[in-house]
């Protein structure tokens, strides 16, 4: 039960996700990295990827938390599949991605949707304390990933990873 209670939390405490916004626009393209140095259509395009995964994580919680094993595991499928980017991108749009982010963004990212998939799986065979173990680590990929490419949207994150760090 404080899983699902921690989990509430997360989610309902999940700040709106934007990338790109308040940045001047006259900042050197070289000086950029990872997310901010996409073009703007395809931060656009990353941007409403993210919004409707937020969406669709806070979602998951009320379907998980009633019981509605099909609405969780059709929404870990569109997670898994991506809501926007696989189906938008064109190929030069996929090959920005491959060159600008980092490839530790790119394995969290896929990290992430294969939680999806597992989550969709688990949920379709109504195995309860699997879903809630996937949800958990869904929204800890969120983290993670928001820690390491997205202090500048999510500067709170950064705060938290000093506190956590251990000395021996």
């Amino acid at each position: 039960m404080k899983i699902i209670i921690r989990l509430v939390l997360l989610a309902a405490l999940m700040p709106s996700v934007s990338f790109g916004e308040g940045k001047s626009e006259h900042k050197e393209h070289a000086q950029l990295v990872g997310v901010e140095a996409l073009s703007a259509g395809l931060r656009e395009l990353l941007s409403k990827e993210m919004l409707a995964l937020q969406d669709g994580m806070a979602e998951i919680i009320p379907a998980y938390t009633s019981g509605d094993w099909g609405k969780v595991e059709a929404i870990a499928g569109k997670m898994k599949n991506s809501y926007i980017l696989k189906q938008s991108l064109t190929g030069d749009q996929k090959k920005e991605l491959g060159a600008v982010l980092p490839s530790g963004f790119k394995e969290k990212d896929q990290q992430f949707h294969y939680l999806a998939g597992m989550l969709e799986h688990v949920a379709k065979g109504r195995k309860v304390e699997l879903i809630n173990f996937y949800v958990y680590k869904m929204i800890e990929s969120c983290v993670g990933c928001h820690t390491s490419y997205a202090t500048h949207k999510f500067p709170r994150l950064l705060v938290m990873e000093k506190k956590v760090e251990h000395t021996h």
